[in-house]
């Protein structure tokens, strides 16, 4: 009897203990954890997914006044190129001759491999003329030539890319590469030519030189006198920057526009595959909370 008395402490407190819900195991901790950090990755998934959605539409509105843009300095550049068309102005070649390579690229990314593939096309033409000198209009083709390529660079142009490019632009460029000191029998322009909303090519254009252009065949059918050579030729060489920058900004906005809606698109599948991922987790951690309930009420019961 005394014996009994002295065990029913002992009972109650087995029959409470086995009552109160199942403590936290290392199993379920680890459960949680894992759903929290399931949980954390899906919400960085969504911020990213809106991002992408709305750098898309932004760009979709660019795109729109960039196209209108690129129409107007392609009036510009084929009219300069119908007069040397007539004229049959050719470049001039021979040993001692400099070339200057004029990269047109911007300074922003996010846009695919736009302005990889100009500077895969300029060092194809550095490896037959390794002479050449390099003027770049863009930070992005500069960081990556200037890699591969640094000693060939003479001259490069930030703030390209923040809006459209305008005639402006394009001769302010054309002065300062106009004031080097080196003088260029050739001057070719490397530039994204459109094609359409989903595709482009790195385009090389001619710009020729004031003895190019007076060499040319039929360049005496236009009866331009020689003190006007000069303004023609800058003139003209303003009109191909303006041209290759605006076509190469409507190429960039088509670009960004593709890219994001692919990153909007992977967004979308990984935050499918991590739902289903966190169902599953979140299934197994309430399984394995019955599972220790039920064992535990078994056990008091026996």
């Amino acid at each position: 009897m005394m014996l009994s008395r002295a065990a029913r402490p002992a009972l109650k407190a087995g029959m409470a203990a086995a009552a109160r819900p199942a403590t936290l195991t290392a199993t379920n901790a680890a459960g949680y954890a894992t759903l929290r950090e399931i949980e954390g990755r899906l919400k960085s998934i969504r911020n990213i997914e809106k991002i992408t959605k709305t750098m898309k539409v932004v760009a979709s509105t660019k795109l729109t006044r960039a196209q209108k843009a690129m129409h107007t300095s392609r009036t510009y550049g084929q009219t300069s190129n119908t007069l040397f068309d007539s004229a049959e102005t050719k470049p001039i070649e021979g040993e001692g001759k400099k070339t200057l390579i004029v990269v047109c690229s911007s300074d922003k990314g996010l846009c695919g491999g736009i302005h990889s593939g100009m500077s895969r096309r300029v060092r194809k033409m550095l490896l037959e003329a390794p002479e050449a000198d390099l003027a770049i209009v863009g930070e992005k083709c500069k960081a990556q030539l200037g890699r591969s390529n640094s000693k060939n660079v003479v001259v490069s142009f930030a703030g390209a890319g923040k809006d459209v490019p305008t005639f402006a632009d394009a001769s302010a460029i054309a002065d300062q590469i106009s004031l080097l000191p080196t003088d260029y029998a050739s001057i070719q322009i490397v530039y994204n030519k459109f094609i359409n909303a989903s595709s482009y090519e790195a385009t090389v254009q001619e710009a020729f030189s004031e003895e190019a252009i007076s060499q040319s065949p039929q360049f005496s059918a236009f009866e331009i006198e020689d003190e006007v050579l000069p303004n023609l030729r800058e003139y003209a060489f303003a009109n191909s920057l303006f041209w290759a920058l605006a076509e190469g900004h409507a190429c960039e906005q088509s670009a960004r526009q593709n890219a994001m809606d692919n990153a909007s698109k992977n967004a979308g599948d990984m935050i499918n595959k991590f739902q289903i991922l966190y169902n599953r987790t979140r299934q197994a951690v309430i399984t394995g909370e019955l599972v220790e309930i039920i064992t535990g009420a078994a056990a008091s019961e026996g």
